[in-house]
Protein backbone atom coordinates (compact mmCIF):
# COMPACT_ATOMS: atom_id res chain seq x y z
CA UNK A 1 0.00 0.00 0.00
CA UNK A 2 2.73 2.28 0.68
CA UNK A 3 4.13 1.97 -2.79
CA UNK A 4 0.79 2.38 -4.32
CA UNK A 5 0.54 5.85 -2.44
CA UNK A 6 4.29 6.89 -3.24
CA UNK A 7 3.75 6.22 -6.19
CA UNK A 8 0.35 8.13 -6.97
CA UNK A 9 1.43 10.71 -5.37
CA UNK A 10 4.95 10.66 -7.22
CA UNK A 11 2.90 10.18 -10.49
CA UNK A 12 0.66 13.42 -9.26
CA UNK A 13 3.31 15.38 -8.89
CA UNK A 14 5.29 15.07 -12.05
CA UNK A 15 2.35 15.33 -13.94
CA UNK A 16 1.48 18.60 -11.96
CA UNK A 17 5.34 20.22 -12.74
CA UNK A 18 5.69 19.11 -16.12
CA UNK A 19 1.62 20.29 -17.18
CA UNK A 20 0.33 22.43 -14.82
CA UNK A 21 3.51 24.30 -13.71
CA UNK A 22 5.80 24.24 -16.98
CA UNK A 23 3.40 24.34 -19.54
CA UNK A 24 0.52 26.65 -18.30
CA UNK A 25 1.22 28.57 -14.81
CA UNK A 26 4.94 29.53 -15.85
CA UNK A 27 4.09 31.91 -18.78
CA UNK A 28 0.42 33.04 -17.55
CA UNK A 29 0.54 34.20 -14.34
CA UNK A 30 3.53 35.66 -11.83
CA UNK A 31 1.87 33.56 -9.04
CA UNK A 32 2.95 30.82 -11.16
CA UNK A 33 5.60 29.78 -8.19
CA UNK A 34 3.26 29.78 -5.62
CA UNK A 35 0.78 27.63 -7.31
CA UNK A 36 3.62 25.53 -8.74
CA UNK A 37 5.50 25.20 -5.61
CA UNK A 38 2.86 22.64 -4.44
CA UNK A 39 5.03 20.02 -6.58
CA UNK A 40 8.37 21.12 -5.01
CA UNK A 41 7.07 20.99 -1.36
CA UNK A 42 5.73 17.17 -2.40
CA UNK A 43 8.72 15.07 -2.26
CA UNK A 44 8.29 14.58 2.01
CA UNK A 45 4.94 13.61 1.31
CA UNK A 46 5.66 11.48 -0.82
CA UNK A 47 8.35 9.55 1.66
CA UNK A 48 6.34 9.66 4.46
CA UNK A 49 3.56 7.81 2.28
CA UNK A 50 6.49 5.11 0.88
CA UNK A 51 7.72 4.40 4.89
CA UNK A 52 4.28 4.53 6.56
CA UNK A 53 1.62 4.14 4.07
CA UNK A 54 0.07 7.62 5.14
CA UNK A 55 0.07 11.52 4.56
CA UNK A 56 0.98 12.52 8.56
CA UNK A 57 1.01 15.69 10.36
CA UNK A 58 4.33 15.87 10.27
CA UNK A 59 4.74 15.37 5.92
CA UNK A 60 2.11 18.72 5.52
CA UNK A 61 4.37 20.50 8.07
CA UNK A 62 7.26 19.28 5.69
CA UNK A 63 5.63 20.40 2.85
CA UNK A 64 4.23 23.89 4.33
CA UNK A 65 8.07 24.70 5.15
CA UNK A 66 8.97 23.81 1.19
CA UNK A 67 6.16 25.35 0.17
CA UNK A 68 6.19 28.99 2.10
CA UNK A 69 9.99 28.65 1.73
CA UNK A 70 9.45 28.76 -2.55
CA UNK A 71 8.43 32.23 -3.09
CA UNK A 72 10.89 34.13 -1.31
CA UNK A 73 13.50 32.07 -2.57
CA UNK A 74 12.14 32.25 -5.94
CA UNK A 75 11.39 35.91 -5.96
CA UNK A 76 14.58 37.04 -4.39
CA UNK A 77 16.43 35.42 -7.77
CA UNK A 78 13.63 37.09 -10.01
CA UNK A 79 14.39 40.08 -8.40
CA UNK A 80 18.18 40.66 -9.30
CA UNK A 81 17.48 38.47 -12.74
CA UNK A 82 13.96 40.35 -13.60
CA UNK A 83 14.88 41.74 -16.54
CA UNK A 84 16.61 38.43 -17.92
CA UNK A 85 12.51 37.21 -17.06
CA UNK A 86 11.14 40.03 -18.98
CA UNK A 87 13.03 39.57 -21.99
CA UNK A 88 11.55 35.37 -22.09
CA UNK A 89 8.31 36.95 -21.47
CA UNK A 90 7.78 35.19 -18.03
CA UNK A 91 5.68 37.16 -15.68
CA UNK A 92 7.74 36.57 -12.72
CA UNK A 93 6.18 39.04 -9.87
CA UNK A 94 8.95 41.63 -10.16
CA UNK A 95 8.17 41.83 -13.97
CA UNK A 96 4.44 42.15 -13.46
CA UNK A 97 3.82 43.88 -10.05
CA UNK A 98 7.05 45.30 -9.45
CA UNK A 99 9.88 45.31 -7.22
CA UNK A 100 8.10 47.29 -4.51
CA UNK A 101 5.09 44.30 -4.19
CA UNK A 102 7.60 41.74 -4.69
CA UNK A 103 9.61 42.95 -1.90
CA UNK A 104 6.73 42.83 0.32
CA UNK A 105 5.26 39.36 -0.69
CA UNK A 106 9.03 38.27 0.02
CA UNK A 107 8.32 39.76 3.67
CA UNK A 108 5.25 38.28 4.29
CA UNK A 109 5.77 34.94 3.12
CA UNK A 110 9.36 34.85 5.42
CA UNK A 111 6.77 36.15 8.13
CA UNK A 112 4.72 32.90 7.68
CA UNK A 113 7.46 30.72 7.05
CA UNK A 114 9.76 30.99 10.36
CA UNK A 115 7.23 29.86 12.49
CA UNK A 116 6.19 26.84 10.36
CA UNK A 117 10.01 26.29 10.07
CA UNK A 118 10.01 26.07 14.16
CA UNK A 119 6.62 23.67 14.28
CA UNK A 120 8.59 20.25 13.30
CA UNK A 121 10.00 20.67 16.73
CA UNK A 122 7.01 21.47 18.60
CA UNK A 123 5.28 18.36 17.08
CA UNK A 124 7.52 15.95 18.10
CA UNK A 125 9.02 15.47 14.02
CA UNK A 126 12.14 17.72 15.35
CA UNK A 127 14.07 17.31 18.23
CA UNK A 128 15.66 20.56 20.01
CA UNK A 129 18.31 20.35 18.10
CA UNK A 130 16.04 21.39 14.88
CA UNK A 131 13.79 23.95 17.22
CA UNK A 132 17.00 26.14 18.00
CA UNK A 133 18.64 25.34 14.37
CA UNK A 134 15.22 26.56 12.93
CA UNK A 135 15.22 29.32 15.44
CA UNK A 136 18.36 30.60 14.15
CA UNK A 137 17.96 30.00 10.45
CA UNK A 138 14.69 31.45 10.72
CA UNK A 139 15.85 34.95 12.19
CA UNK A 140 18.55 34.91 9.39
CA UNK A 141 15.91 34.52 6.79
CA UNK A 142 13.61 37.23 8.38
CA UNK A 143 16.89 39.81 8.92
CA UNK A 144 17.51 39.47 4.87
CA UNK A 145 14.16 39.63 4.20
CA UNK A 146 13.70 42.52 5.90
CA UNK A 147 16.98 44.12 4.78
CA UNK A 148 15.92 44.08 1.27
CA UNK A 149 11.96 45.18 1.82
CA UNK A 150 14.28 48.40 3.24
CA UNK A 151 16.24 48.48 -0.05
CA UNK A 152 14.76 51.28 -2.54
CA UNK A 153 17.55 51.67 -4.73
CA UNK A 154 17.49 49.02 -7.40
CA UNK A 155 21.46 48.37 -7.03
CA UNK A 156 21.37 47.20 -3.02
CA UNK A 157 18.18 46.10 -3.81
CA UNK A 158 19.75 43.62 -5.90
CA UNK A 159 22.38 42.46 -3.62
CA UNK A 160 20.46 42.02 -1.04
CA UNK A 161 18.10 39.55 -3.53
CA UNK A 162 21.32 37.74 -3.72
CA UNK A 163 21.99 37.61 -0.33
CA UNK A 164 18.71 36.30 0.65
CA UNK A 165 18.65 33.69 -2.35
CA UNK A 166 22.20 32.26 -1.15
CA UNK A 167 20.81 32.38 2.51
CA UNK A 168 17.67 30.91 1.71
CA UNK A 169 18.94 27.72 0.18
CA UNK A 170 21.50 27.32 3.16
CA UNK A 171 18.26 27.57 5.64
CA UNK A 172 16.10 25.19 3.58
CA UNK A 173 18.98 22.22 3.30
CA UNK A 174 20.00 23.16 7.05
CA UNK A 175 16.80 22.53 8.30
CA UNK A 176 16.55 19.12 6.28
CA UNK A 177 19.77 17.83 7.43
CA UNK A 178 19.49 18.41 11.24
CA UNK A 179 15.85 16.71 10.64
CA UNK A 180 17.85 13.97 9.05
CA UNK A 181 20.79 13.89 11.10
CA UNK A 182 18.86 14.15 14.42
CA UNK A 183 16.64 10.86 12.86
CA UNK A 184 20.22 8.69 12.66
CA UNK A 185 21.25 9.90 15.54
CA UNK A 186 18.54 8.34 17.44
CA UNK A 187 18.53 5.50 15.28
CA UNK A 188 21.93 5.02 16.62
CA UNK A 189 21.32 5.77 20.55
CA UNK A 190 18.53 2.97 19.55
CA UNK A 191 20.81 0.35 18.57
CA UNK A 192 23.29 1.08 21.04
CA UNK A 193 20.54 0.24 23.69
Amino acid sequence: AANWMAAGLLAFTIFFYIVVYSMWLKRSTPQNIVIGGAAGALPPVIGYAAASADVTLGSAVLFAIIFLWTPPHSWALALFRSQDYARANVPMLPVAAGRDATRMQILVYTLVLVPAGVTPALLGVGGLAYGLVALLMGAGMLHLALRLYSQHEEKAADLAAKKLFGFSILYLSTLFGVLLLERIVALVLQGAA
